[in-house]
């Protein structure tokens, strides 16, 4: 509680010095809070329709204009929260007996840096959007089960789940394989299940023209894909992180294979299908859009750090040579990700010079509006 009691206090912090408001969605979701509070929902327009977001949103609607805040401290909590478990997994996998202890930190602590570095990452922190907040949930879910915390894995699965349907494929197979697994947890899977599809498709139907409202709205986005599809979306996810780091996580599958380190190759496999997914989204008509590929982006990272852990772990086993040319081959990784962090800093810092623009436009159009009698809140 103390950990998330700070994290919530450093987000608040964040979110003060940066002077930010809300993209265009995320005002569409307390939109939708405002409308459950005063019994008049209606989900027909745009932002598409997703129930993760609206499980905070219609709550916080019930604090007024304070609802804003309540939601931009939440979204970028649970966000930042995502570089600890990327740091967790990492730590884990790189598997360092007592002696190797400072390969797993040194794995734990890239993972927690490089998760923080992919691109655009910030601004849709600091908007106050939902695809970060599912990169944490889905990281969550990895750890827990690789803590063996079997319901809780399934719970965060499911939760993200809500944010992005890419999830339901990876949720369906995990609910197969808890369901043969771990007998106790069936009726946990029956009713998560039932919940994600409820609030997928109930709240629509009940409230929109249709239950598929949120895929009618998705093909008709002007940021869709109109040719080359498939190398495009391919090219979207692998603009989210650094060439290096994509070279590094190709290391560590390298390393797993040799390893047979059936969990890292998994996780790649899982990048793999997200991948993949997007891809037959993309064809269907739906945008592709990159931060659709920011779950597969933190996992990546994850495995990256795996990867810094067993060069410095693994090559020393071989001989003194091969374990200082390890190192050299990590300080050199390193050293490569300095230039494009770089870069991407700077890009982030006129990101926000950008935003408290536009947060003081808002600002001038809620003093307009309260002057000519309107509702300011």
């Amino acid at each position: 509680l103390g950990s998330a009691a700070g994290l919530l206090v450093v987000s608040l912090l964040v979110l003060l010095w940066a002077k930010t408001r809300p993209g265009f969605d995320p005002y569409g979701w307390l939109v939708w809070g405002r409308q459950t509070v005063a019994g008049n929902l209606n989900t027909n327009a745009a932002p598409s329709w997703k129930p993760l977001p609206y499980l905070f949103t219609a709550p916080y609607g019930l604090f007024g204009h304070y609802q804003l805040w309540l939601w931009m401290v939440t979204s970028l909590a649970i966000s930042l929260a995502g570089a600890v478990f990327a740091a967790r997994i990492a730590y884990r996998l790189t598997a360092a007996d007592a002696d190797h202890r400072y390969a797993a930190y040194c794995a734990a602590a890239f993972a927690a840096a490089a998760y923080y570095g992919i691109s655009t990452y910030w601004h849709y922190m600091l908007s106050a959007q939902s695809d970060p907040m599912i990169v944490t949930l889905v990281l969550a879910a990895i750890d827990c089960h690789l803590s063996r915390r079997y319901r809780w894995a399934f719970v965060l699965g499911a939760l993200a789940a809500l944010g992005r349907p890419e999830v339901w494929l990876f949720l369906g197979a995990y609910s197969i394989w808890a369901w043969l697994r771990v007998p106790s947890m069936r009726w946990l899977i029956v009713a998560g299940l039932v919940v994600v599809a409820l609030l997928w498709f109930g709240i629509p139907a009940l409230t929109s023209r249709s239950p598929f409202v949120a895929a009618s709205n998705a093909l008709g986005s002007g940021r869709r894909l109109r040719s080359d599809r498939v190398f495009g979306t391919i090219g979207r996810f692998l603009d989210l992180n650094t060439a290096v780091l994509e070279v590094i996580a190709l290391v560590s599958v390298g390393i797993a294979i040799v390893r047979r380190d059936r969990v890292t190759l998994a996780l790649a496999a899982g990048v793999c299908a997200w991948v993949i997914v997007e891809i037959a989204f993309a064809l269907h008509g739906w945008p592709g859009l990159g931060r659709y590929m920011y779950e597969p982006a933190g996992v990546l990272v994850a495995i990256a750090g795996v990867g810094i852990g067993r060069l410095l772990i693994d090559p020393p086993r071989i001989s003194r040579v091969a374990g200082w040319a390890g190192i050299a081959l990590v300080a050199v990784f390193v050293l490569a990700l300095v230039p494009p962090a770089l870069s991407r800093a700077r890009n982030e810092h006129h990101d926000i010079v950008v935003q408290r623009t536009r947060t003081a436009q808002i600002g001038k159009l809620t003093a307009t509006i309260s002057r000519l009698g309107g509702a300011s809140r």
